[in-house]
C-alpha cells in the first residue's frame, strides 16, 4: 500500500506545535493548526464587544502562535509565504477538518490524561488509514492510545521533534507494539526524503534517546561542578568545542532550552526508574532555586548567564550557585586544555584531555565523560536496539560531533575500560568483554563502508542512496587532481564535483585554478556530462580570501590584484559559459565570493539552509568578481518576455541588495531577492544535496544542453545613475550611510548605470566587468575600506566608518 502526505493537522500550537507547522508549510505540505478554546476574554476582546462565541475569540491562541512565527529567532519559516499555508482553528469547533489530512501530529500539554482525550476525539474525526503520530518528549506511546480503534494503533507512532524544528536535524520515530511496520518504513523514508531529517528509531522508554542520555550528562556536569569546585563559564570553556560540542558548551545550552523545559525532562525520568540511577536525575538544590526565582534563561533574560550593560558596553557574567550573584565570566586554562587545543580532530583533542592525570581539567573532562559512556553502554538494547542510533541521536539532537560509543573508540576501549575498573566503576560485561579482545572497536571503517557492532558481530550501516558522502567517495575512488584550495573528485554516472576545502573555504588562486581546470576537464572528456561546485564543509564558501588582499594593497600590489580580480572574472565566466552544465550547490553561508560562483552557474540546487548574498560593502568594497552583473542578469532573466518592464526598478533592486549587504536567511527567501530563480532547486535535506546536485546535472545534459550565448546588456545609464544617487544620499542624510558609504555606492551606480552613457544603451559583459573591476580597485586603495577589512578580519564583523 502506497502512502502519501499532502496535508497535515497539528494540535496544539505552542512553541513547538507552531514550529512543526511551520517546518511543514516551508516544504510545501497545506496544515492545519488547531488548539483549545480560550476561556475567558483579553481586555481588548471585552472592549470590542466580543463574546465567548465569537470565531476570531474561539481561534485566538492559534491565530497568535501562528502570528508569532513572524517575531520569533532564529526564523521557524524560511520565508513569510509558509504563513499562507498554515490554516488555523481549535480543538471544539474543528475536529472535523481531520477527516481531510493524511498526518495528524499531536503536541499538546504533556498530561496522559489529556493526551488520551484528544486522540479519542482524533480517533472519531480521522479518515481510515491516515498516520497519527505524537511529539511527546517522554510519555508512553503505548498508553496514549490503548482505547483506540484497531485502524488507528496500526496508523499510530511517536514522531518527536527536537526544538527548533526547521534546524535541528533530529526525529526520533517510536513505533508501539500496534504500528503496521509499513507505516514505520515509511515514516522514516519520509522523515529523510521529505521532512530532511536524520531519523532514528528509538523505543518507548522514558525520554527516548537523545533527552534520556544527554539530560543524564548535563546533570553529571553539574554534579561534577560542584564537587570539584569550578564556575558555571570554566565548566563552558571545557565542554564545548573543546570535547566536540557546541560552543553553547553545558550551561548556555541550558539557557536556550529553558530551565522549566529541563527540569520537566528530568523529572521525566526520575519518576520512572529506581535506585542509583534515579539518584542521578534529582536536580541540584541551586538549580531548583533559579527556577522558583524566574531566572529561567534566554527567555527571562537572566539564568546561569545574565546580559548587563557597563561602562565598556555590554558584558555577559555568570552566575555564582553559591552566592547567586552575577560575577565576571573565567575560563579554565591548564597544560591539558592547551594541548588538546592542538589536536586536530574532536576524537584526537578528547583523548589528549582527558590523559593528563592530575591536571585540573582533565580530570574533571574524565569525569563527565566516563559516567556518560557507561550509562550509554548500559541503555543498548533497552533505549534502542544499537549503538548506531544511540550515537546519531546524540549527534544530531544534541549536535555532539561524535557519539559516546564514537568516542569511547577515540580514546581507546581498552585503556579507558582499565581505568574505570581501576577507579572502581562498575563496566557492563558486554563492554568488559568487548575490552578483553585483540583490536576492539565498535566501528570499522573501510574504504567507502562502515561496519557498528551489534552484539558479537559486524553490521554494515546502510545509508539513504541520496547521501553522497565525499570522504567515503574518495576513499573509494581516489581524486582526479587536488591542490590545496580544491579537489575534483567522481561522483560516478558521468558527473564531477569539485570540492573548495581551503580555511573556511575561502577562495584563492589555487581553487581558481581548479575550477578553470575541472571545466576544461568535463569539457573534452565526452565520458563527463557535467560538474557540480559542491563541498561538505561547514560552509559552502565564505568569499575571497580578504587577509591576502588586504596585504596586497597595503603593498601597493595593484597590479599583482588586478590580476587576480581579472582571473575571478574569467573562472566566473568560464562557468556561465561551460559547453556541459555546471551546478552549484551552495548550503550555510555562500556569501561574496560564494554568491559570485553560484550565480553564473547553469542551475543551482541549494540548500533549504543557504544563506546567499553579495557582502562586500561590508568591508568597504563592492563585488568584483562579476557578482554585480550576474545578479543583475539574473533578475532581467526573471522578468516576462515580450512585456515592457521598468528597466530602473530592477536596478535599483539589484543596487539596494549590494549596497545594503542583504544576505537571504534561506533558499526560499534567496528566490525572492533575486539570487535564486524559478528553474533553481531547493534541498530540504542537507545530506542530500549533493545527489540533487548530481540529478540536475543529468537531466541538464539528457535535455541537450546548450551553452548561454553572450548578450548585450541593456542598462539605465545617465539617469538611472542619478536615481540611485538620490536615493543613497537620502541614506546619508537621515544617518544611515556614513561619507564612506556613499562612496561605495556611488562605485556601485557607475557600475550598475553602464558607466556615463545614455539611458537604455546596450553594453557588452566584458564592459560591465571591466568597470566592476576598476571600482573595486579603487575602493581597496581607499584608507577608510582597508580598515573595515581589517576591523572585518580581528573582530569578524564589519565596521561603520
Amino acid at each position: 500500500m502506497s502512502h502519501k502526505i499532502k496535508r497535515a493537522a497539528v494540535l496544539g500550537s505552542g512553541v513547538m506545535g507552531s514550529g512543526i507547522a511551520a517546518h511543514l508549510a516551508n516544504i510545501g505540505i497545506p496544515t492545519i493548526m488547531l488548539d483549545i478554546v480560550p476561556r475567558e476574554l483579553t481586555k481588548q476582546e471585552e472592549a470590542s464587544g466580543l463574546t465567548l462565541e465569537n470565531k476570531q475569540v474561539r481561534n485566538r491562541i492559534a491565530n497568535e502562535s501562528k502570528k508569532a512565527l513572524l517575531k520569533q529567532r532564529p526564523s521557524p519559516i524560511t520565508s513569510k509565504r509558509s504563513l499562507e499555508l498554515i490554516e488555523t482553528g481549535n480543538m471544539t469547533d474543528d475536529m472535523e477538518k481531520l477527516k481531510d489530512v493524511d498526518w495528524i501530529i499531536e503536541v499538546v500539554v504533556e498530561r496522559l490524561d489529556i493526551k488520551k482525550q484528544v486522540f479519542a476525539e482524533v480517533d472519531k474525526h480521522r479518515k481510515e488509514g491516515s498516520i497519527v503520530s505524537s511529539n511527546t518528549s517522554g510519555i508512553s506511546i503505548e498508553a496514549m492510545i490503548e482505547d483506540c480503534s484497531e485502524d488507528m494503533k496500526k496508523h499510530f507512532l511517536g514522531t518527536h521533534f527536537f526544538n527548533p524544528p526547521r534546524y535541528l536535524k533530529l526525529l526520533e520515530v517510536i513505533p508501539t507494539q500496534h504500528t503496521d511496520p509499513e507505516i514505520l518504513t515509511f515514516m522514516k523514508q519520509f522523515g529523510e526524503d521529505v521532512l530532511g531529517k536524520g531519523v532514528v528509531e528509538a523505543k518507548d522508554t522514558p525520554n527516548f534517546i537523545a533527552n534520556r542520555i544527554g539530560t543524564y550528562g548535563l546533570l553529571v556536569t553539574v554534579q561534577e561542578m560542584l564537587k570539584a569546585n569550578l564556575s558555571i563559564s570554566q565548566v563552558d570553556s571545557v565542554t564545548g568545542p573543546l570535547i566536540g560540542r557546541p560552543k553553547s558548551a553545558t550551561f548556555r545550552t541550558l539557557d536556550v532550552v529553558g530551565l522549566d523545559t529541563f527540569i520537566n525532562v528530568a523529572n521525566n525520568v526520575h519518576e520512572q526508574v529506581s535506585g542509583d540511577e534515579q539518584k542521578m536525575f534529582e536536580i541540584p538544590e541551586f538549580m531548583n532555586k533559579m527556577a522558583e526565582n524566574g531566572w529561567l534563561g534566554a527567555k527571562t533574560k537572566k539564568g546561569f548567564f545574565e546580559k548587563v550593560r557597563g561602562e565598556k558596553g555590554s558584558e555577559i557574567l555568570e552566575l555564582n550557585p553559591e552566592t547567586f550573584e552575577y560575577e565576571p565570566r573565567k575560563r579554565l586554562k591548564t597544560a591539558a586544555t592547551e594541548m588538546a587545543g592542538q589536536q586536530k580532530g574532536p576524537g584526537n583533542k578528547i583523548k589528549t584531555l582527558i590523559s593528563q592525570k592530575g591536571d585540573e581539567a582533565s580530570d574533571f573532562v574524565w569525569a563527565v565523560i566516563k559516567p556518560a559512556l557507561i550509562y550509554s553502554a548500559e541503555l543498548v538494547g533497552e533505549i534502542a536496539d544499537d549503538i548506531l542510533a544511540i550515537d546519531q541521536a546524540m549527534k544530531w539532537g544534541f549536535g555532539w560531533t561524535m557519539g559516546p560509543f564514537e568516542i569511547w573508540d577515540a580514546i581507546g576501549i581498552k585503556k579507558s575500560v582499565e581505568r574505570m575498573q581501576a577507579e572502581g566503576e562498575n563496566v557492563p560485561e558486554w563492554i568488559v568483554n568487548l575490552a578483553k579482545k585483540d583490536d576492539p572497536a565498535f566501528y570499522r571503517v573501510t574504504d567507502d563502508k562502515v561496519e557498528y557492532l551489534v552484539g558479537n558481530e559486524y553490521k554494515e550501516q546502510i545509508f539513504n542512496e541520496k547521501e553522497i558522502d565525499l570522504k567515503r567517495l574518495k576513499a573509494k575512488n581516489g581524486v582526479i587532481k587536488k591542490n590545496s584550495g580544491a579537489s575534483l573528485v567522481d561522483l560516478n554516472d558521468g558527473v564531477l564535483v569539485l570540492e573548495f576545502h581551503s580555511q573556511s573555504n575561502a577562495l584563492g588562486l589555487d581553487s581558481i585554478q581548479m575550477i578553470n581546470y575541472a571545466i576544461e576537464e568535463v569539457g573534452n572528456n565526452p565520458a563527463y556530462k557535467g560538474l557540480v561546485i559542491g563541498n561538505q564543509g561547514k560552509n559552502f564558501c565564505v568569499g575571497a580570501n580578504i587577509g591576502l588582499m588586504l596585504m596586497e594593497a597595503q603593498d601597493d600590489n595593484f597590479f599583482e590584484l588586478d590580476m587576480v580580480i581579472k582571473q575571478f572574472q574569467e573562472m566566473a565566466m568560464n562557468i556561465k559559459y561551460s559547453e556541459k552544465p555546471v551546478v552549484s550547490a551552495p548550503f550555510q553561508m555562500a556569501v561574496g565570493g560564494g554568491a559570485e560562483v553560484t550565480l553564473p552557474a547553469a542551475a543551482v540546487q541549494a540548500s533549504q539552509e543557504a544563506y546567499i548574498g553579495l557582502v562586500e560593502v561590508g568591508v568597504g568594497l563592492i563585488p568584483g568578481g562579476g557578482g554585480t552583473k550576474e545578479l543583475y542578469l539574473k533578475m532581467l532573466r526573471d522578468m516576462p518576455k515580450g512585456l515592457n518592464f521598468d528597466l530602473q526598478q530592477v536596478t535599483n533592486a539589484v543596487f539596494e541588495r549590494i549596497a545594503t549587504a542583504e544576505v537571504a536567511t534561506s533558499a526560499e527567501e534567496a528566490r525572492e531577492l533575486g539570487f535564486l530563480n524559478n528553474h533553481d532547486g531547493i534541498s530540504v535535506n542537507p545530506d542530500h544535496l549533493l545527489y540533487d546536485a548530481k540529478q540536475r546535472v543529468l537531466s541538464l545534459a539528457l535535455a541537450g544542453y546548450q551553452a548561454p550565448q553572450r548578450e548585450k546588456i541593456p542598462v539605465v545609464g545617465d539617469a538611472g545613475y542619478a536615481t540611485m544617487l538620490l536615493g543613497a544620499e537620502g541614506l546619508r542624510l537621515s544617518g544611515y550611510a556614513s561619507d564612506h558609504d556613499l562612496k561605495i555606492a556611488e562605485k556601485l551606480a557607475y557600475v550598475l548605470s553602464g558607466g556615463r552613457i545614455k539611458e537604455n544603451s546596450y553594453i557588452d559583459e566584458q564592459v560591465m566587468l571591466d568597470l566592476e573591476r576598476e571600482a573595486f580597485l579603487s575602493l581597496i586603495a581607499e584608507p577608510k575600506t582597508q580598515m573595515r577589512m581589517q576591523h572585518m578580519l580581528l573582530k569578524g564583523k564589519p565596521l561603520r566608518n
